[in-house]
């Protein structure tokens, strides 16, 4: 191949079209995330960034078209109970095993606010 050659043949090639990239969450009618896709599929969806695209994060809501967190609080607290840890009866700070007290048990609760 000669040099005038090489020149004609990247004058005239023809490249293909680059095919659009999509970062889209695919999400239910009520904003709740199903699965993060790059293929254009059915279904309802919201465009988002390469950088969403790869945090892939599930605890998000879509609303009004946007990406918003979930906020979520974890509250714990101990309560008494008829098992779990025993502890001295004036004392939840003192473990005991060997006399009478009270038993306690840690609730958890969590609540997720949108």
């Amino acid at each position: 191949m000669t040099e005038q050659e090489f020149l004609d043949f990247w004058k005239t090639i023809k490249w293909p079209e680059p095919r659009p990239i999509f970062y889209r969450l695919y999400h239910d009618h009520n904003g709740w995330p199903l699965f993060y896709s790059r293929e254009d599929l059915a279904g309802k969806y919201i465009d988002i960034t390469p950088e969403q695209f790869i945090v892939r994060d599930m605890s998000v809501r879509v609303i009004n078209g946007k990406l918003v967190p979930r906020k979520t609080v974890w509250l714990s607290k101990l309560v008494p109970a008829a098992s779990g840890t025993l502890c001295h009866h004036k004392d939840v700070a003192v473990v005991v095993s060997n006399q009478s007290g009270q038993h306690w048990k840690k609730k958890e609760n969590v609540t997720e606010t949108d």
